[in-house]
């Protein structure tokens, strides 16, 4: 399924539920049925003691961008574990995350992602993650 408006909409407005997101200023830029991309924007409040994106902004946008890919085909989900693995220091004008469903099953669904720099398109990423998330009830 291709990006369709009532999708990205229904993501948008599940984002702005979230006062967290809301703090981030979070950008729900694009979703499809199983992947979802986020902008953040960099803002000073973000760094951690050396001036690198902090790893809890690193881990809540990997879970994020899981849990809105998986939303995006199954419906409300929640996250049951995820792991996420710095590979370098995130510093970016604008980080983008993006996730993509592995498998979706009744019960759980499988979604890996990556963060990175946004102006950077081919190099390596910040931090990549994967997710378990199981839906929930509406």
């Amino acid at each position: 399924m291709s990006d369709t408006p009532e999708i990205l909409e229904r993501i948008r407005a599940l984002s702005r539920l979230a006062p967290f997101n809301n703090w981030l200023n979070l950008e729900v830029h694009r979703i499809e049925s199983g992947e979802a991309e986020l902008h953040l924007r960099w803002r000073d409040e973000f760094a951690q003691y050396s001036g690198f994106l902090h790893a809890a902004l690193i881990g809540g946008l990997i879970d994020t961008a899981c849990g809105f890919a998986a939303a995006s085909q199954v419906g409300n989900v929640t996250a049951s574990q995820f792991s996420v693995r710095c590979l370098r220091p995130a510093v970016a004008e604008t980080f983008v995350a993006r996730a993509r469903v592995l498998k979706a099953g009744r019960r759980q669904v499988f979604v890996n992602a990556e963060l990175g720099d946004l102006a950077d398109t081919d190099g390596t990423p910040f931090a990549v993650g994967e997710a378990l998330m199981v839906p929930i009830p509406s």
